[in-house]
Protein backbone atom coordinates (compact mmCIF):
# COMPACT_ATOMS: atom_id res chain seq x y z
CA UNK A 1 0.00 0.00 0.00
CA UNK A 2 1.04 3.57 -0.58
CA UNK A 3 1.65 5.67 2.50
CA UNK A 4 1.52 9.45 2.91
CA UNK A 5 4.55 11.15 4.43
CA UNK A 6 2.39 14.02 5.65
CA UNK A 7 0.33 11.70 7.83
CA UNK A 8 -3.11 12.67 6.53
CA UNK A 9 -5.73 10.23 5.38
CA UNK A 10 -6.38 10.11 1.66
CA UNK A 11 -9.96 9.82 0.53
CA UNK A 12 -12.00 9.39 -2.62
CA UNK A 13 -15.72 10.16 -2.77
CA UNK A 14 -15.52 11.31 0.89
CA UNK A 15 -14.42 7.91 2.15
CA UNK A 16 -11.06 6.90 3.58
CA UNK A 17 -9.19 4.75 1.08
CA UNK A 18 -5.99 2.80 0.62
CA UNK A 19 -4.19 2.57 -2.69
CA UNK A 20 -2.48 -0.41 -4.20
CA UNK A 21 1.05 0.30 -5.34
CA UNK A 22 0.71 -0.67 -9.00
CA UNK A 23 4.32 0.31 -9.63
CA UNK A 24 5.28 -3.01 -8.02
CA UNK A 25 5.07 -6.04 -10.33
CA UNK A 26 3.94 -8.33 -7.49
CA UNK A 27 1.01 -6.01 -6.78
CA UNK A 28 0.06 -5.96 -10.46
CA UNK A 29 0.17 -9.76 -10.53
CA UNK A 30 -2.04 -9.95 -7.44
CA UNK A 31 -4.53 -7.55 -9.03
CA UNK A 32 -4.59 -9.51 -12.28
CA UNK A 33 -5.40 -12.69 -10.43
CA UNK A 34 -8.47 -11.04 -8.85
CA UNK A 35 -10.17 -11.39 -12.26
CA UNK A 36 -10.28 -15.19 -12.04
CA UNK A 37 -13.91 -16.27 -12.02
CA UNK A 38 -13.41 -17.97 -8.68
CA UNK A 39 -12.07 -14.70 -7.22
CA UNK A 40 -14.42 -12.27 -8.94
CA UNK A 41 -17.75 -13.71 -7.86
CA UNK A 42 -20.61 -13.07 -10.27
CA UNK A 43 -18.38 -12.12 -13.19
CA UNK A 44 -18.86 -13.69 -16.62
CA UNK A 45 -16.95 -13.88 -19.87
CA UNK A 46 -18.89 -10.90 -21.20
CA UNK A 47 -18.20 -8.71 -18.17
CA UNK A 48 -15.44 -6.24 -18.99
CA UNK A 49 -13.64 -3.58 -16.99
CA UNK A 50 -13.70 0.19 -16.60
CA UNK A 51 -10.77 1.70 -14.69
CA UNK A 52 -12.17 5.06 -13.61
CA UNK A 53 -10.37 7.76 -11.59
CA UNK A 54 -7.11 5.79 -11.81
CA UNK A 55 -4.82 8.84 -12.11
CA UNK A 56 -5.32 8.26 -9.09
CA UNK A 57 -8.08 10.65 -8.06
CA UNK A 58 -7.79 11.77 -4.43
CA UNK A 59 -10.43 14.35 -3.60
CA UNK A 60 -8.71 15.82 -0.55
CA UNK A 61 -5.24 15.64 -2.04
CA UNK A 62 -3.34 18.55 -3.53
CA UNK A 63 -4.34 18.98 -7.18
CA UNK A 64 -7.05 16.38 -6.40
CA UNK A 65 -4.61 13.52 -6.79
CA UNK A 66 -2.02 11.56 -4.82
CA UNK A 67 0.32 13.54 -2.57
CA UNK A 68 3.54 14.09 -4.48
CA UNK A 69 5.62 12.98 -1.50
CA UNK A 70 3.72 9.73 -0.97
CA UNK A 71 6.22 6.87 -1.05
CA UNK A 72 5.92 3.75 -3.12
CA UNK A 73 7.17 0.37 -1.90
CA UNK A 74 10.65 0.91 -3.28
CA UNK A 75 10.93 4.35 -1.69
CA UNK A 76 10.20 6.27 -4.90
CA UNK A 77 8.12 9.39 -4.40
CA UNK A 78 4.85 9.53 -6.27
CA UNK A 79 5.90 12.72 -8.04
CA UNK A 80 8.39 10.68 -10.04
CA UNK A 81 5.96 8.09 -11.40
CA UNK A 82 2.56 9.80 -11.29
CA UNK A 83 1.92 9.48 -15.02
CA UNK A 84 2.78 5.79 -14.91
CA UNK A 85 0.33 4.90 -12.14
CA UNK A 86 -2.81 4.91 -14.31
CA UNK A 87 -0.96 3.03 -17.05
CA UNK A 88 0.01 0.31 -14.56
CA UNK A 89 -3.61 -0.03 -13.41
CA UNK A 90 -4.71 -0.41 -17.04
CA UNK A 91 -1.93 -2.90 -17.75
CA UNK A 92 -2.75 -5.10 -14.73
CA UNK A 93 -6.48 -5.11 -15.54
CA UNK A 94 -5.72 -6.10 -19.14
CA UNK A 95 -3.51 -8.96 -17.96
CA UNK A 96 -6.27 -10.03 -15.60
CA UNK A 97 -8.64 -10.50 -18.53
CA UNK A 98 -6.01 -12.58 -20.31
CA UNK A 99 -5.49 -14.75 -17.23
CA UNK A 100 -9.20 -15.38 -16.63
CA UNK A 101 -9.76 -16.61 -20.21
CA UNK A 102 -6.94 -19.17 -20.30
CA UNK A 103 -6.24 -21.61 -21.87
CA UNK A 104 -7.89 -19.97 -24.90
CA UNK A 105 -7.43 -16.25 -24.27
CA UNK A 106 -9.83 -13.75 -25.74
CA UNK A 107 -9.17 -10.09 -26.35
CA UNK A 108 -9.85 -7.93 -23.29
CA UNK A 109 -11.82 -4.73 -23.26
CA UNK A 110 -10.59 -2.38 -20.54
CA UNK A 111 -11.58 1.28 -20.54
CA UNK A 112 -9.32 3.70 -18.68
CA UNK A 113 -9.57 7.37 -17.75
CA UNK A 114 -5.84 7.76 -17.03
CA UNK A 115 -3.39 7.11 -19.83
CA UNK A 116 0.25 7.51 -20.79
CA UNK A 117 2.66 6.43 -23.50
CA UNK A 118 1.96 2.73 -24.07
CA UNK A 119 -1.71 2.84 -23.09
CA UNK A 120 -2.64 2.04 -26.69
CA UNK A 121 -1.51 -1.55 -26.07
CA UNK A 122 -4.17 -2.16 -23.42
CA UNK A 123 -7.47 -0.65 -24.44
CA UNK A 124 -9.68 2.37 -24.90
CA UNK A 125 -9.61 5.75 -23.16
CA UNK A 126 -11.98 8.67 -23.03
CA UNK A 127 -11.52 12.36 -22.35
CA UNK A 128 -12.97 12.39 -18.83
CA UNK A 129 -15.69 14.53 -17.32
CA UNK A 130 -17.05 16.99 -19.88
CA UNK A 131 -20.10 19.24 -19.81
CA UNK A 132 -23.31 19.30 -21.82
CA UNK A 133 -22.67 22.42 -23.86
CA UNK A 134 -21.83 23.24 -27.47
CA UNK A 135 -18.24 24.26 -26.67
CA UNK A 136 -17.47 20.84 -25.22
CA UNK A 137 -19.01 19.15 -28.25
CA UNK A 138 -16.84 21.14 -30.66
CA UNK A 139 -13.82 20.80 -28.39
CA UNK A 140 -14.07 17.03 -28.37
CA UNK A 141 -13.02 16.93 -32.02
CA UNK A 142 -9.71 18.74 -31.58
CA UNK A 143 -9.08 16.90 -28.31
CA UNK A 144 -9.53 13.48 -29.92
CA UNK A 145 -7.41 14.50 -32.90
CA UNK A 146 -4.59 15.42 -30.50
CA UNK A 147 -4.92 12.16 -28.56
CA UNK A 148 -4.97 10.18 -31.81
CA UNK A 149 -1.79 11.83 -33.01
CA UNK A 150 -0.10 10.81 -29.75
CA UNK A 151 -0.57 7.18 -30.79
CA UNK A 152 -3.64 6.40 -28.68
CA UNK A 153 -6.22 5.68 -31.36
CA UNK A 154 -9.04 3.94 -29.43
CA UNK A 155 -10.44 7.12 -27.87
CA UNK A 156 -13.73 8.91 -27.39
CA UNK A 157 -15.68 11.47 -25.36
CA UNK A 158 -18.87 11.23 -23.33
CA UNK A 159 -21.73 11.77 -25.80
CA UNK A 160 -24.14 14.37 -24.44
CA UNK A 161 -21.71 15.63 -21.81
CA UNK A 162 -21.10 14.15 -18.36
CA UNK A 163 -22.27 17.16 -16.34
CA UNK A 164 -25.46 19.08 -17.04
CA UNK A 165 -28.53 18.39 -19.11
CA UNK A 166 -28.27 18.73 -22.89
CA UNK A 167 -31.18 20.18 -24.81
CA UNK A 168 -32.53 17.81 -27.50
CA UNK A 169 -30.72 19.49 -30.40
CA UNK A 170 -27.36 19.32 -28.62
CA UNK A 171 -27.87 15.66 -27.71
CA UNK A 172 -28.77 14.79 -31.30
CA UNK A 173 -25.81 16.64 -32.79
CA UNK A 174 -23.53 15.01 -30.25
CA UNK A 175 -24.73 11.54 -31.24
CA UNK A 176 -24.16 12.47 -34.88
CA UNK A 177 -20.58 13.42 -34.04
CA UNK A 178 -20.06 10.59 -31.56
CA UNK A 179 -20.89 7.75 -33.92
CA UNK A 180 -17.56 8.61 -35.55
CA UNK A 181 -15.56 8.56 -32.32
CA UNK A 182 -13.43 5.38 -32.34
CA UNK A 183 -14.76 4.71 -28.82
CA UNK A 184 -18.46 5.59 -28.80
CA UNK A 185 -20.69 5.75 -25.76
CA UNK A 186 -23.20 8.02 -24.03
CA UNK A 187 -22.49 8.69 -20.35
CA UNK A 188 -23.71 11.12 -17.68
CA UNK A 189 -23.45 12.00 -14.02
CA UNK A 190 -25.90 10.25 -11.70
CA UNK A 191 -27.54 13.57 -10.77
CA UNK A 192 -28.39 14.57 -14.35
CA UNK A 193 -31.79 14.05 -15.89
CA UNK A 194 -32.39 10.82 -17.78
CA UNK A 195 -31.50 11.22 -21.43
CA UNK A 196 -32.06 7.88 -23.17
CA UNK A 197 -32.82 8.64 -26.84
CA UNK A 198 -36.35 7.22 -26.61
CA UNK A 199 -37.34 9.81 -23.98
CA UNK A 200 -37.36 12.66 -26.51
CA UNK A 201 -39.72 13.72 -29.28
CA UNK A 202 -40.04 11.28 -32.14
CA UNK A 203 -37.94 13.27 -34.61
CA UNK A 204 -35.03 13.43 -32.13
CA UNK A 205 -35.29 9.73 -31.33
CA UNK A 206 -35.54 8.78 -35.02
CA UNK A 207 -32.51 10.86 -35.99
CA UNK A 208 -30.39 9.46 -33.16
CA UNK A 209 -31.44 5.96 -34.25
CA UNK A 210 -30.39 6.69 -37.83
CA UNK A 211 -27.01 8.00 -36.68
CA UNK A 212 -26.33 4.86 -34.65
CA UNK A 213 -27.46 2.66 -37.55
CA UNK A 214 -25.03 4.48 -39.82
CA UNK A 215 -22.19 3.52 -37.48
CA UNK A 216 -23.33 -0.11 -37.52
CA UNK A 217 -23.48 -0.23 -41.32
CA UNK A 218 -19.91 1.11 -41.45
CA UNK A 219 -18.49 -1.43 -38.97
CA UNK A 220 -16.65 -3.44 -41.68
CA UNK A 221 -14.85 -0.26 -42.75
CA UNK A 222 -14.26 0.76 -39.13
CA UNK A 223 -12.81 -2.66 -38.24
CA UNK A 224 -10.46 -2.45 -41.22
CA UNK A 225 -9.36 1.00 -39.99
CA UNK A 226 -8.68 -0.51 -36.55
CA UNK A 227 -6.58 -3.21 -38.23
CA UNK A 228 -4.50 -0.54 -39.95
CA UNK A 229 -4.06 1.16 -36.57
CA UNK A 230 -2.84 -2.12 -35.07
CA UNK A 231 -0.61 -3.10 -37.99
CA UNK A 232 0.75 0.22 -39.24
CA UNK A 233 -0.01 2.69 -36.41
CA UNK A 234 -2.26 4.70 -38.73
CA UNK A 235 -4.56 7.01 -36.74
CA UNK A 236 -8.21 6.04 -37.04
CA UNK A 237 -9.50 9.52 -36.23
CA UNK A 238 -7.10 11.73 -38.16
CA UNK A 239 -6.57 15.38 -39.14
CA UNK A 240 -6.94 16.19 -42.81
CA UNK A 241 -3.25 17.03 -43.18
CA UNK A 242 -2.24 13.45 -42.32
CA UNK A 243 -3.68 12.36 -45.68
CA UNK A 244 -3.01 15.63 -47.50
CA UNK A 245 0.34 16.98 -46.25
CA UNK A 246 0.84 19.12 -49.37
CA UNK A 247 -2.49 20.91 -48.96
CA UNK A 248 -1.57 23.79 -46.68
CA UNK A 249 -5.22 24.77 -46.29
CA UNK A 250 -5.69 21.70 -44.06
CA UNK A 251 -3.04 22.69 -41.52
CA UNK A 252 -5.30 24.83 -39.34
CA UNK A 253 -8.51 22.80 -39.68
CA UNK A 254 -9.57 21.09 -36.46
CA UNK A 255 -13.36 21.06 -36.73
CA UNK A 256 -13.48 18.34 -39.38
CA UNK A 257 -11.60 15.06 -39.63
CA UNK A 258 -11.09 11.82 -41.50
CA UNK A 259 -12.16 8.41 -40.20
CA UNK A 260 -9.62 6.16 -41.83
CA UNK A 261 -8.43 7.42 -45.19
CA UNK A 262 -11.74 7.56 -47.05
CA UNK A 263 -14.45 9.23 -44.95
CA UNK A 264 -14.50 12.98 -44.29
CA UNK A 265 -16.77 14.19 -41.47
CA UNK A 266 -17.61 17.68 -40.30
CA UNK A 267 -20.03 17.48 -37.36
CA UNK A 268 -22.52 20.26 -36.72
CA UNK A 269 -21.32 21.86 -33.46
CA UNK A 270 -23.27 25.15 -33.36
CA UNK A 271 -26.76 25.60 -31.99
CA UNK A 272 -29.43 26.20 -34.62
CA UNK A 273 -26.98 25.83 -37.53
CA UNK A 274 -28.91 25.41 -40.80
CA UNK A 275 -25.72 25.16 -42.86
CA UNK A 276 -21.98 24.73 -42.42
CA UNK A 277 -18.88 25.39 -44.49
CA UNK A 278 -16.87 22.29 -45.46
CA UNK A 279 -13.39 22.23 -46.96
CA UNK A 280 -12.66 19.35 -49.34
CA UNK A 281 -8.92 18.58 -49.40
CA UNK A 282 -6.71 17.30 -52.18
CA UNK A 283 -7.37 17.16 -55.89
CA UNK A 284 -9.89 14.33 -56.08
CA UNK A 285 -13.66 14.55 -55.97
CA UNK A 286 -15.64 13.89 -52.76
CA UNK A 287 -19.19 12.46 -52.65
CA UNK A 288 -21.87 13.18 -50.08
CA UNK A 289 -22.50 9.85 -48.35
CA UNK A 290 -26.29 10.10 -48.41
CA UNK A 291 -26.93 11.84 -51.76
CA UNK A 292 -23.75 11.13 -53.80
CA UNK A 293 -23.51 14.86 -54.63
CA UNK A 294 -19.93 15.48 -55.84
CA UNK A 295 -17.61 18.21 -54.51
CA UNK A 296 -14.25 19.09 -56.05
CA UNK A 297 -11.09 18.79 -53.98
CA UNK A 298 -9.39 22.03 -53.02
CA UNK A 299 -12.69 23.87 -52.66
CA UNK A 300 -15.01 25.00 -49.88
CA UNK A 301 -18.76 24.48 -50.08
CA UNK A 302 -21.72 25.52 -47.97
CA UNK A 303 -23.73 22.45 -46.98
CA UNK A 304 -27.30 22.56 -45.67
CA UNK A 305 -27.62 20.76 -42.34
CA UNK A 306 -31.19 19.87 -41.35
CA UNK A 307 -31.47 17.87 -38.15
CA UNK A 308 -31.66 14.56 -40.01
CA UNK A 309 -28.38 15.11 -41.88
CA UNK A 310 -24.78 14.27 -40.96
CA UNK A 311 -22.08 15.86 -43.16
CA UNK A 312 -20.18 12.72 -44.24
CA UNK A 313 -18.32 12.45 -47.54
CA UNK A 314 -16.62 9.56 -49.34
CA UNK A 315 -13.27 10.15 -50.97
CA UNK A 316 -13.15 9.71 -54.72
CA UNK A 317 -11.08 6.65 -55.63
CA UNK A 318 -12.15 4.66 -52.56
CA UNK A 319 -14.19 1.50 -51.99
CA UNK A 320 -15.89 1.17 -48.62
CA UNK A 321 -17.29 -2.19 -47.41
CA UNK A 322 -20.53 -2.03 -45.39
CA UNK A 323 -23.30 -4.22 -44.02
CA UNK A 324 -26.65 -2.54 -44.61
CA UNK A 325 -29.11 -4.74 -42.70
CA UNK A 326 -30.38 -3.24 -39.44
CA UNK A 327 -29.61 -5.47 -36.46
CA UNK A 328 -29.76 -5.11 -32.71
CA UNK A 329 -26.08 -5.91 -32.21
CA UNK A 330 -22.90 -6.45 -34.19
CA UNK A 331 -22.87 -10.13 -33.15
CA UNK A 332 -26.08 -10.59 -35.15
CA UNK A 333 -24.38 -9.09 -38.22
CA UNK A 334 -21.58 -11.64 -38.47
CA UNK A 335 -23.14 -13.65 -41.30
CA UNK A 336 -24.82 -10.71 -43.08
CA UNK A 337 -23.93 -9.94 -46.71
CA UNK A 338 -21.81 -6.98 -47.74
CA UNK A 339 -22.45 -3.89 -49.84
CA UNK A 340 -19.53 -2.14 -51.54
CA UNK A 341 -19.75 1.64 -51.99
CA UNK A 342 -17.46 2.62 -54.85
CA UNK A 343 -16.57 6.29 -55.33
CA UNK A 344 -14.92 6.88 -58.70
CA UNK A 345 -11.94 9.19 -58.94
CA UNK A 346 -11.30 11.52 -61.87
CA UNK A 347 -9.86 8.58 -63.83
CA UNK A 348 -12.99 6.49 -63.12
CA UNK A 349 -11.10 4.05 -60.91
CA UNK A 350 -11.18 3.11 -57.22
CA UNK A 351 -9.73 0.72 -54.64
CA UNK A 352 -10.45 -0.32 -51.06
CA UNK A 353 -9.81 -2.99 -48.49
CA UNK A 354 -11.60 -5.34 -46.12
CA UNK A 355 -10.06 -7.06 -43.10
CA UNK A 356 -11.96 -9.76 -41.18
CA UNK A 357 -11.06 -12.11 -38.34
CA UNK A 358 -13.09 -13.74 -35.58
CA UNK A 359 -13.25 -10.47 -33.63
CA UNK A 360 -12.64 -12.21 -30.30
CA UNK A 361 -9.46 -14.25 -30.01
CA UNK A 362 -5.79 -13.80 -30.82
CA UNK A 363 -5.90 -16.40 -33.59
CA UNK A 364 -5.24 -13.68 -36.18
CA UNK A 365 -1.63 -13.92 -35.01
CA UNK A 366 -1.67 -17.47 -36.35
CA UNK A 367 -2.99 -16.43 -39.75
CA UNK A 368 -6.72 -16.78 -39.01
CA UNK A 369 -7.83 -13.72 -40.93
CA UNK A 370 -8.95 -12.60 -44.35
CA UNK A 371 -7.58 -9.48 -45.98
CA UNK A 372 -8.86 -8.46 -49.40
CA UNK A 373 -8.17 -5.50 -51.61
CA UNK A 374 -10.79 -4.56 -54.20
CA UNK A 375 -9.77 -2.78 -57.38
CA UNK A 376 -12.06 -1.12 -59.89
CA UNK A 377 -9.98 -0.45 -62.98
CA UNK A 378 -10.74 1.15 -66.30
CA UNK A 379 -10.29 -0.97 -69.40
CA UNK A 380 -10.90 1.23 -72.44
CA UNK A 381 -14.54 2.34 -72.00
CA UNK A 382 -15.36 -0.46 -69.56
CA UNK A 383 -14.76 -1.01 -65.85
CA UNK A 384 -13.70 -4.16 -64.01
CA UNK A 385 -13.98 -4.97 -60.28
CA UNK A 386 -11.70 -7.70 -58.94
CA UNK A 387 -10.62 -9.01 -55.50
CA UNK A 388 -6.92 -9.22 -54.67
CA UNK A 389 -5.47 -11.19 -51.73
CA UNK A 390 -3.25 -9.32 -49.27
CA UNK A 391 -1.09 -11.32 -46.88
CA UNK A 392 -1.29 -15.05 -46.29
CA UNK A 393 -4.26 -15.21 -43.93
CA UNK A 394 -6.58 -18.19 -43.98
CA UNK A 395 -9.97 -17.59 -42.39
CA UNK A 396 -13.33 -19.04 -43.35
CA UNK A 397 -15.65 -16.30 -44.60
CA UNK A 398 -18.83 -17.24 -46.46
CA UNK A 399 -20.53 -13.83 -46.58
CA UNK A 400 -21.90 -12.86 -49.96
CA UNK A 401 -21.87 -9.55 -51.80
CA UNK A 402 -25.49 -8.42 -52.08
CA UNK A 403 -25.08 -4.98 -53.62
CA UNK A 404 -22.60 -2.66 -55.33
CA UNK A 405 -23.20 1.10 -55.38
CA UNK A 406 -21.03 3.12 -57.77
CA UNK A 407 -20.89 6.90 -57.32
CA UNK A 408 -19.90 9.35 -60.05
CA UNK A 409 -20.69 7.12 -63.02
CA UNK A 410 -21.78 8.96 -66.17
CA UNK A 411 -22.87 6.22 -68.50
CA UNK A 412 -25.26 3.29 -68.62
CA UNK A 413 -23.48 -0.04 -68.27
CA UNK A 414 -24.41 -3.65 -68.64
CA UNK A 415 -22.98 -5.41 -65.61
CA UNK A 416 -21.75 -8.98 -65.93
CA UNK A 417 -20.31 -11.12 -63.16
CA UNK A 418 -17.86 -13.90 -63.91
CA UNK A 419 -17.42 -16.77 -61.46
CA UNK A 420 -15.13 -19.61 -62.43
CA UNK A 421 -15.48 -18.65 -66.09
CA UNK A 422 -19.30 -18.59 -66.02
CA UNK A 423 -20.88 -15.25 -66.90
CA UNK A 424 -24.19 -13.87 -65.59
CA UNK A 425 -25.86 -10.54 -66.41
CA UNK A 426 -26.82 -8.70 -63.23
CA UNK A 427 -29.78 -6.47 -62.47
CA UNK A 428 -28.91 -2.78 -62.26
CA UNK A 429 -30.55 0.58 -61.58
CA UNK A 430 -29.06 3.87 -62.77
CA UNK A 431 -30.00 7.23 -61.23
CA UNK A 432 -29.00 10.03 -63.61
CA UNK A 433 -29.70 12.73 -61.05
CA UNK A 434 -27.14 11.42 -58.55
CA UNK A 435 -24.98 9.66 -61.19
CA UNK A 436 -25.23 6.47 -59.15
CA UNK A 437 -25.36 2.90 -60.43
CA UNK A 438 -26.70 0.18 -58.12
CA UNK A 439 -25.92 -3.44 -58.92
CA UNK A 440 -28.25 -5.88 -57.21
CA UNK A 441 -27.38 -9.30 -55.86
CA UNK A 442 -23.99 -10.15 -57.37
CA UNK A 443 -24.16 -13.07 -54.88
CA UNK A 444 -20.45 -13.84 -55.03
CA UNK A 445 -18.56 -14.97 -51.93
CA UNK A 446 -16.68 -11.81 -51.10
CA UNK A 447 -13.56 -13.57 -49.79
CA UNK A 448 -13.24 -15.84 -52.85
CA UNK A 449 -10.81 -14.94 -55.61
CA UNK A 450 -12.42 -16.57 -58.66
CA UNK A 451 -14.89 -13.78 -59.43
CA UNK A 452 -14.98 -10.42 -61.16
CA UNK A 453 -17.68 -7.91 -62.05
CA UNK A 454 -17.44 -6.22 -65.44
CA UNK A 455 -19.17 -2.95 -66.35
CA UNK A 456 -19.69 -2.90 -70.11
CA UNK A 457 -20.52 0.50 -71.57
CA UNK A 458 -23.69 0.56 -73.65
Amino acid sequence: MLRSLVGSEMCIRDRTSSYLDFSDSKVRQWWSERFHYHNYKGSTNILYTWNDMNEPSVFDGPEITMHKDAQHLDGTEHRDIHNLYGLYVHMASYEGHIIRSQPNPVRPFVLSRAFFAGTQRYGAIWTGDNTANWDHLSGSISELLSISLSGIHFCGADVGGFFGNPEPELLLRWYQAGVFYPFFRAHAHIDTKRREPWLFEDHITDNIRQAIRLRYTLLPYFYTAFFHSHKYNDPIYRPLWVEFPNDTSTFSIEDQFLFGSSLLIKPVTSQGASSISVYFPGEQVWYDWSSSTPYSGGTTATINTPLNYIPVFQRGGSIIPTKMRARRSSSQMVDDPYTLFIALDRNKEASGELYVDDGKTFEYRNGKYIRRKFDLTKENANLRLTPIPVGDGNFSLSNKLERIVVRGIDNVYQVVKTVGGVQTILETEYDRGSRTLTVRNPAVILADLDWSVNFVKQ
